[in-house]
């Protein structure tokens, strides 16, 4: 698809000021582009006995979806976009989010929601200078042999992705994208199934920002409530390997259980459910999640985040 989206630059001067430029005046309509797919986590609510009694929230809506760290390779809400494929190659892969409301355990509507990650071969789009890629097909290649013994201490991000956010070293973009919740929270995008790099599993980072304005330029104002990462269960990863471009990145692996980002904590965590043909991933892969939000909150990431589940006022937030 041809897009004539503009990078945004953060402002110093009011850093919850955000200004988007959109590909066109139709993409700043809500879209409600594979909502059926979405995990509903608002069924099973309960009448009261009374009369205009305020229906019992489900317990689920209470349980926040943990906050990690932004890590270094974000670009603000740079391409309005659902499909953020562009020229990358691998498996098909649909992501159906839905954004609910933790207090209110409503769906968030009109959200400005961020997605982010490498690409098969482990490269970041507007980082390939310095993001971690392992083989070939997805990345610059080196030109000349190594030589010598190193002298100096790496440089770069820790294979952990902390280390804080970085200026891009390119003007690609490939793999990002921001799009709009509809009025059931759901919202849809199209990528491919990324890769791994030094250090981290298979990850996809999200941001959920709200209480902004969406206008025919684009999107503005308002605050990041999440930022996150979703991950991928280990017998999908495995299925990729054997398959190009996968096949070609050399790096070793790391688990879901190895990730010192990921808490272990399943959906709640950020794991997502997939659905494809065990016999056939090639043929793509359906990713679907609910993120529980508070959207009165301020988690941008750029402090870390952390492995640990975000804490609640429920009760019921620790629960499994």
């Amino acid at each position: 698809m041809t897009d004539n989206g503009k990078l945004s630059q953060r402002n110093p001067d009011d850093p919850t000021r955000r200004k988007v430029v959109v590909v066109g005046a139709s993409t700043a309509a809500a879209v409600g582009l594979g909502g059926a797919f979405a995990v509903n986590a608002v069924a099973g609510e309960r009448k009261g006995p009374g009369h205009g009694r305020r229906p019992e929230p489900p317990a689920d809506c209470y349980q926040l979806t943990s906050e990690t760290t932004e890590g270094p390779y974000y670009i603000d809400a740079d391409k309005i976009r659902q499909d953020i494929t562009e020229d990358r190659t691998g498996i098909p892969l649909t992501l159906a989010l839905r954004v609910i409301d933790t207090e209110t355990c409503r769906p968030v509507r009109d959200a400005a929601v961020d997605i982010w990650h490498c690409d098969a071969i482990g490269y970041y789009s507007g980082y390939e200078a310095s993001s971690g890629g392992g083989g070939g097909g997805g990345g610059p290649a080196p030109t000349d042999s190594p030589t010598g013994t190193p002298t100096d201490a790496p440089t770069g991000p820790p294979p952990g992705g902390g280390g804080g956010h970085q200026d891009p070293t390119d003007d690609k973009r490939y793999l990002r994208g921001t799009w709009r919740t509809d009025r059931h929270g759901h919202v849809t995008f199209k990528t491919v199934f990324p890769g791994w790099y030094r250090g981290r599993c298979v990850h996809i980072h999200v941001k959920v920002h709200v209480d902004g304005e969406w206008t025919d330029a684009g999107y503005e104002g308002g605050h990041t409530c999440h930022t996150g990462q979703f991950f991928f269960d280990e017998d999908s990863v495995i299925a990729t390997t054997t398959l190009d471009p996968y096949v070609t990145n050399t790096t070793e692996r790391t688990t879901l259980t190895e990730d010192t980002i990921y808490d272990q904590s399943g959906t709640q965590g950020g794991l997502l459910k997939l659905r494809y043909r065990k016999d056939d991933i090639a043929k793509g892969v359906l990713g679907s999640i609910t993120v529980t939000v508070d959207s009165d909150a301020t988690n941008d990431g750029e402090d870390g985040g952390g492995p640990a589940p975000s804490a609640s006022a429920s009760p019921s937030a620790s629960a499994s």
